[in-house]
């Protein structure tokens, strides 16, 4: 690791540790645990990001009064929102870490300032929130993203570091793709810090990255949201081809009867961009007039 992980007053004693103060290493110690990759479990160690976190939040002045975590682990970020924040809900689905938690923060449960929820975050109610600050499992981040979206709650989360470049990029780069214009449609994201393998215990296999996101509503309307969303995902599977095409060889995801119907009504330039240059302002008009004469039924 980066060697610089050990705070003054957090040895393994007797003594309580100072919130904001816990060393990642220490509690993975007193945790008795070692990250399982298989168990896509990679422990967030290095003081500088855990401590960077929080900062993302405040320095765009974030309401840290009711802060989510995701996936707490041994409660190194815990730690650090606690400091940061009034009040802090953290949801682990290890057993064993949920009852460490528990033990370990102690004094915060008892002063009303945590709340450790032991389960999957993707099936337990979420508590009502102001901001979640996440070092996300990469296995189900995309579903929790998308989950926490449309929330329309800022966030900070950690993410594997291709899914943060595309989940922020723009029309017509490389990275932009339906996940771009699916998180666009609740929030302006932004990448705000790369973080190396060497800030986990173990590395992971892949680079990772920090993703800040803002509320904001989109600058277009959508008659359904479901539809609209089921569009996006179809012509994206053919982004390689012209609208036309995707339009057309999609229908059985997107769920047109009659894509013809669309290809007929839209705007010859728009049936001859791809996907990948289609604004999202664009995809929504698109998919407003292919659920007026496309004849939609249940997506796939």
């Amino acid at each position: 690791m980066n060697g610089e992980h050990t705070r003054e007053g957090d040895a393994d004693s007797d003594s309580e540790p100072e919130t904001g103060t816990r060393d990642p290493d220490a509690l993975l110690r007193r945790a008795g645990v070692r990250g399982d990759p298989n168990r896509d479990q990679h422990f967030l160690v290095d003081d500088r990001v855990l401590d960077r976190l929080p900062e993302y939040a405040t320095e765009a002045d974030v309401d840290l009064s009711h802060v989510l975590e995701i996936g707490a682990g041994t409660g190194a970020l815990t730690d650090r929102l606690l400091a940061a924040g009034e009040r802090v809900t953290a949801i682990e689905r290890d057993p064993g870490l949920a009852a460490f938690l528990r033990e370990e923060f102690a004094p915060e449960i008892e002063a009303g300032a945590l709340t450790v929820v032991e389960g999957d975050a993707l099936e337990v109610e979420l508590p009502e929130f102001t901001a979640s600050i996440s070092n996300l499992p990469y296995g189900p981040s995309s579903e929790l993203a998308f989950r926490l979206l449309p929330e329309k709650r800022p966030l900070v989360l950690m993410f594997q570091r291709e899914f943060a470049e595309r989940m922020a990029a723009e029309p017509g780069t490389d990275d932009y793709g339906r996940l771009s214009v699916t998180a666009g449609h609740y929030a302006d994201a932004e990448v705000v810090e790369p973080v190396p393998k060497e800030a986990f215990s173990p590395p992971p296999a892949v680079q990772s990255a920090v993703v800040r996101t803002t509320p904001s509503d989109p600058d277009y309307e959508v008659d359904d949201e479901d539809f609209f969303m089921a569009f996006l995902k179809a012509v994206f599977t053919q982004r390689r081809k012209t609208m036309r095409n995707a339009v057309r060889n999609t229908a059985h995801i997107s769920g047109l009867g009659d894509p013809d119907a669309v290809v007929e009504a839209a705007d010859e330039g728009l049936m001859s961009a791809r996907a990948g240059n289609v604004t999202p302002a664009e995809f929504a008009d698109l998919a407003t007039l292919a659920y007026e004469v496309g004849d939609p039924g249940e997506p796939q």
